[in-house]
């Protein structure tokens, strides 16, 4: 079984990519080839610096190997590195509608966030396409918010087998309900688009500082609260086991336990669990000719797996 996931470099990770993405990424090694790849085409949507992209882009790499990626066992590499999925890319916008993205969710919800309503934010959906395609994956992790981009994948799929043979893999969807969204600051999923994220490898101070920032509801010190509307447990729990959980849970409902209490907890667990992986991406920061050298050698590798799709795409379509 193949399974492909991938990552934009439009930001410093947070727990929400982590959690949502890189955690259950790493844990896929052990369940079939895994192709995970670091988006910096789709993050052109943007318009980004150009240096910002490349410093990201090397932040993502580091993060995801000092998180656990093993590329002995994954193909890790970064999206642009593979010029083939840009060519599919342009093919298959030929055979979908302009109705089908119209549709996609994503797209006006970012709109309606202020970003440029520009082409390539319109398509993102017919290059996601591509990426999952031109590997012939089985299978992509995705959180809530991708499903339908998914849902787009298999229509573009089925309508261009349908016209020019069965080339592609109809890939599913595997979505992790526990932790599919991950709160941001705002109670909003968390996401750089909404300014919302607490950024995994920040300094301590900026890391407290962002978690004292949580929104939470005017109750007092003394007040009993209610620990399943609130974000500060939500985010607790991705870190705690069930008695840390239930002790928290205990404290809201008795009342004397003030949100700052909370917070502080949060913190402290959260900066514990980091701590491990903190190190390690200090000592690949100190060898970025090794970090690299492993997007390099698999980047190679997905060229060739692309390269096969697309030679029997080109026949397919009336291509040399």
């Amino acid at each position: 079984m193949r399974i492909l996931s991938g990552i934009q470099p439009s930001g410093a990770p947070h727990l929400g990519n982590y959690f949502g993405m890189m955690r259950p990424a790493i844990k896929l090694q052990e369940q079939g080839e895994v192709f995970l790849f670091i988006a910096d085409l789709h993050a052109l949507t943007t318009s980004p610096d150009p240096a910002k992209l490349r410093e990201r882009s090397l932040d993502v790499a580091t993060t995801f190997l000092a998180c656990g990626i093993d590329p002995a066992r994954t193909v890790f590499f970064r999206q642009s590195d593979v010029p083939q999925v840009s060519e599919l890319t342009w093919i298959l916008s030929c055979c979908t509608s302009v109705g089908l993205l119209e549709r996609a969710h994503s797209y006006k919800d970012k709109v309606a966030h202020g970003f440029v309503p520009n082409n390539g934010l319109f398509s993102y959906p017919v290059l996601m396409a591509a990426d999952i395609l031109i590997y012939k994956s089985h299978l992509v992790p995705v959180g809530k918010d991708q499903k339908q981009h998914l849902e787009i994948t298999r229509d573009i799929a089925i309508r261009f087998n349908n016209t020019y043979g069965e080339i592609f893999v109809i890939p599913k969807e595997q979505i992790r309900e526990d932790v599919a969204i991950v709160p941001g600051l705002d109670g909003q999923k968390m996401s750089k688009s909404y300014n919302n994220t607490i950024e995994i490898f920040s300094e301590e101070k900026a890391v407290r500082k962002k978690i004292m920032s949580i929104v939470s509801d005017s109750k007092g010190l003394d007040d009993v609260k209610d620990p399943a509307t609130c974000n500060i447990v939500a985010l607790y729990k991705l870190f705690a086991d069930d008695s840390q959980i239930a002790e928290m849970e205990a404290k809201y409902r008795a009342g004397g336990y003030g949100y700052g209490h909370a917070k502080q907890a949060l913190f402290e667990i959260m900066w514990e669990y980091f701590a491990p992986l903190r190190q390690r991406r200090a000592e690949l920061m100190k060898d970025i000719p090794y970090v690299e050298n492993i997007l390099r050698e698999s980047g190679e590798k997905a060229r060739e797996t692309a390269e096969a799709t697309m030679k029997e795409i080109r026949r397919a379509v009336g291509l040399r």
